[in-house]
């Protein structure tokens, strides 16, 4: 009897420990401040951190319990509270924010309940290796070399660069399972962690072993405040500190590298790509007065580095680059390493914690050098192989006639996406059109004026508009930002030419939008003597008349040059008949 009781009471345990588990919710915490000592150890691949971490409560309910998680292939070692070890149970959480698919976590009893709104400290230690691993890739099937060349963050002595949240949990985060199976759910998992970090802050000491009769190594922490690493005994040491680590994905990189020090820009390559780092250098040299007239003068230095794999897919975090110097794609071509300058030194220039303004302006600024350097039509082709990143490919969009649901509009909405390629692609669509809209040095204005600081809501940016411009563009936000009512779908309607007596015409054009998304748009009149541009505002699912006088009759007339994006773009063109002037 007494057996089938301690039997039974272990049952109960049990289930009361899954039932614990299942309840937990691990993006209670956001994680206020690290304090954290690095130690890297290339020979052995090794990672070993010790230090402090703040927890904040930013639930609504009291918690007892709190997630720590850190990549697989490193194991926890210690919690402590007040000097004190803490109980907590370590066990594998599958998720892709991770390069190995899973994630090592600690599910940590805390020493008092923790009110809303309320911090803890925790001592923590763990280690372990940071090898090549591709796995979150390759279990969906991707090619091992592929997947590589995407994931290729390790420790080893040859090369050693390792990135953080979203690639290889080295530091500790708490998120829930994210999975790239489903396409949007790593995005959102990332975004959500990233708000979250948003005032979040880091202090790190890097630690990097030397050894004797070897060539030392340069240490590099992509940090906002971090003193060069200067030698200490028999390791290099790094002092860092990161300002928000919603903007910043910690990085550190170890590696044999020789420097071309610009004025603006330092680029760190490897032994034998010196002639690619020179044309780097050299067009991002080229692109700092653009970028200083639209924006402002870099305020920090921008830094690239390059990779040890020609095929490795490129990083960026804020102003700091990583990609292969030795290929057609980035270092060797003057004109793609002027358009890769241009987003980085923008980075490096001005910054908000809004990503749809953050990233939206650095890809705007590579269609600024593009028409700086081969004109609009250019810079137009540019952002048109963008539209497809949000509105699908050109021959398989559905034209979209209705709204799209009210839970869709705000989700993906700039303001609240998660997903990169909206934020990217559509926000650089965005701020084009605001330039039409307001002109180059209204805009201009705008960027200046805006200040990261005081940016707490998202009416912020309007108002500013507002105010530099005299221009009451809410309508614009409320299709383009606050919600996503979908696109456009332009639509000349009829054209009515009327001979006058200065022989002359008089046009009388109507222009639809069959879409959901209203929309300032540019109407050309084409004739053999000339084209006649007009700018017309077409709210969605409404007509808009206007009147021009050209010189000629034209022979057709045509809205939107590619500046707007549409859902529907065969229905642009109106051609004009002889017959169908009035006398």
């Amino acid at each position: 009897m007494k057996l089938r009781i301690l039997r039974l009471g272990f049952l109960l345990a049990l289930c009361v420990s899954v039932v614990n588990a299942f309840s937990i919710d691990r993006e209670a915490f956001t994680f206020v401040s690290y304090d954290l000592n690095v130690r890297t150890e290339p020979e052995q691949q090794r990672l070993a951190v010790r230090g402090k971490i703040v927890l904040r409560n930013d639930s609504s309910t009291p918690q007892k319990v709190a997630v720590l998680q850190i990549s697989s292939s490193l194991d926890w070692r210690v919690v402590k509270a007040g000097d004190k070890p803490l109980q907590f149970v370590s066990q594998t959480y599958t998720s892709d924010i991770d390069h190995t698919g899973a994630l090592s976590e600690a599910i940590v009893t805390l020493p008092q309940t923790i009110p809303p709104k309320s911090t803890v400290e925790l001592e923590i230690a763990y280690e372990g290796v940071i090898t090549l691993d591709a796995t979150r890739l390759t279990r969906l099937g991707t090619p091992t070399a592929q997947a590589n060349s995407s994931d290729w963050d390790q420790i080893s002595t040859k090369f050693t660069a390792v990135r953080g949240a979203g690639y290889v949990a080295w530091y500790p985060i708490a998120t829930e399972a994210a999975s790239l199976s489903e396409a949007p759910d790593l995005f959102e998992v990332l975004g959500r962690w990233k708000m979250r970090q948003m005032a979040s802050t880091m202090h790190l000491e890097v630690t990097v072993p030397i050894v004797e009769d070897e060539e030392k190594p340069e240490l590099m922490v992509n940090a906002t405040a971090c003193p060069a690493a200067h030698e200490a005994g028999h390791q290099f040491l790094a002092d860092c500190n990161y300002r928000s680590l919603g903007l910043i994905v910690p990085t550190f990189v170890i590696a044999n590298y020789e420097a071309d020090d610009r004025p603006t820009i330092d680029v760190h390559y490897l032994r034998g790509h010196d002639a690619s780092a020179n044309t780097y250098a050299n067009a991002a040299e080229k692109v700092v007065p653009l970028i200083t007239d639209w924006f402002v003068a870099p305020r920090s230095k921008a830094e690239t580095a390059d990779l040890n794999d020609a095929s490795a897919a490129p990083f960026e975090s804020g102003s700091f680059l990583l990609m292969p110097l030795l290929t057609p794609q980035t270092g060797t071509d003057p004109k793609l390493a002027g358009l890769v300058a241009a987003h980085q030194l923008t980075h490096a220039a001005f910054s908000s914690p809004r990503p749809w303004i953050n990233e939206g302006l650095a890809h705007f600024a590579q269609a600024l050098y593009l028409e700086n350097a081969r004109g609009r039509q250019a810079a137009l082709d540019y952002m048109g192989l963008h539209r497809s990143a949000f509105a699908g490919t050109e021959g398989g969009i559905q034209k979209q006639t209705t709204p799209p649901r009210s839970e869709d509009e705000i989700n993906r909405s700039l303001v609240n996406t998660y997903d990169e390629e909206r934020y990217r692609s559509k926000a650089m669509f965005v701020w084009w059109m605001l330039r039409d809209m307001v002109g180059d040095q209204g805009l201009k204005k705008v960027i200046a004026s805006y200040r990261a600081e005081q940016d707490k809501e998202p009416s912020y940016m309007p108002r500013l508009i507002q105010a530099q411009t005299q221009r009451d563009l809410e309508w614009f936000f409320d299709d383009w930002v606050y919600r996503d009512r979908g696109l456009p779908d332009f639509k000349v309607e009829s054209v009515f030419p009327r001979k006058t007596l200065k022989e002359a015409y008089m046009l009388t054009i109507t222009v639809a939008n069959l879409g959901t998304a209203g929309a300032e748009v540019p109407l050309t009149v084409k004739s053999g003597k000339g084209e006649t541009t007009k700018r017309i505002e077409v709210r969605a699912k409404s007509k808009t008349v206007i009147r021009m006088e050209v010189s000629a009759l034209p022979a057709e007339v045509v809205v939107n040059d590619g500046s707007v994006p549409e859902s529907d773009t065969t229905n642009n063109v109106f051609k004009v008949e002889a017959g169908d002037a009035a006398k």
